[in-house]
């Protein structure tokens, strides 16, 4: 059994998708990161920075529980356990590339995007424009990469796909637009679309509906989530 340590928001979404399409059995166990469950110590002991995911598989190698914690880190974890969505073996060596690409750049600064101008105060202009700027340029990667391909590596749906799949559908708040997102990058969308169309993505979104998570952004949601913005206390 699969114990998934979840919050709905993207690095979380990309594992309830692998889950959905594996069919693998699994426990949802709900981490209210508004209100600061991340930082309990009993979750701490199972991802000691505080992020989910996380996942415990109480049937791990040689039949012993197994911890892991990192979206990438489970999507590789959870592929090799079942054999499923690593494209073919002479895949490998860009299945990795693509991963960490999305692990290092596309993932990480879509975030920041999002903070700066979602969540920070006005008048960073700077920032802003820095990870948006950023941003444009990893979607352009994407978009060149995608062109005449109906997935990220190989010719097969991989666990590539599933982790830009989590960040690029939440284009619009990373992009802090009402508009069609993905206009601008054609072949993206495309892959996007044929991608959000696997039943799988249906019922991973449904996770979201599964646990009443706090939705207000208050002061103690910005010290659960931003908590490096404080003071230490003792």
């Amino acid at each position: 059994m699969i114990h998934f340590y979840f919050h709905p928001t993207p690095n979380p979404a990309k594992i309830a998708l692998f889950l959905e399409e594996a069919g693998l059995p699994y426990e949802l166990k709900p981490v209210d990161t508004s209100k600061g469950e991340q930082h309990a110590p009993e979750f701490r002991a199972i991802n000691p920075n505080g992020k989910v995911p996380a996942i415990v598989d109480t049937e791990g190698p040689g039949g012993k529980e197994a911890v892991v914690f990192d979206s990438t880190a489970i999507l590789l974890y959870l592929a090799e356990k079942t054999g499923q969505f690593l494209g073919a073996p002479e895949d490998k060596p860009q299945l990795l590339s693509w991963l960490m690409f999305i692990a290092t750049g596309l993932g990480p600064f879509s975030g920041q995007a999002v903070h700066f101008q979602h969540a920070a105060p006005e008048g960073l202009d700077y920032a802003v424009n820095r990870y948006r700027r950023e941003v444009d340029r990893h979607y352009q990667v994407l978009n060149d990469r995608l062109a005449g391909r109906e997935y990220i590596v190989g010719e097969s749906f991989t666990i590539a796909d599933m982790s830009a799949w989590g960040w690029i559908d939440r284009a619009a708040r990373v992009l802090k637009t009402t508009e069609a997102p993905l206009a601008a990058y054609p072949e993206l969308q495309r892959w996007f679309a044929n991608i959000d169309a696997r039943p799988a993505v249906a019922r991973a979104r449904a996770l979201n509906k599964r646990h009443a998570f706090k939705m207000v952004n208050d002061e103690e949601t910005r010290r659960a989530l931003f908590p490096s913005n404080y003071p230490k206390t003792a």
